[in-house]
């Protein structure tokens, strides 16, 4: 059972604000959310059917592919004929 402190105590761990009047709200909803998982625990899944869900294959085929000139005219920046990002470090 997750009790205030805890919430609390996730709170500055996640650097998340939170107020001193939702902490009981939160504590309630963790708490319902961890009796839910114990409910997906406590179902017996061995032997059940499997989903209708198969994994679907196809070859592996090429097929044409938008013109570079399609692509760079949604690009927002362009160089060169290449499509142009700015730096992430």
């Amino acid at each position: 059972m997750i009790t205030e402190s805890d919430i609390e105590h996730i709170a500055e761990l996640a650097d998340i604000g939170i107020s001193k009047d939702e902490v009981p709200e939160f504590t309630l909803q963790f708490n319902a959310i961890l009796e839910y998982f114990e409910v997906l625990d406590s179902v017996e899944g061995e032997g059940a059917p499997a989903a209708g869900t198969t994994n679907v294959f196809r070859e592996d085929e090429p097929r044409p592919s938008l013109p570079q000139e399609a692509v760079l005219a949604n690009a927002g920046s362009t160089e060169n004929g290449f499509i142009k990002a700015p730096r992430v470090m």
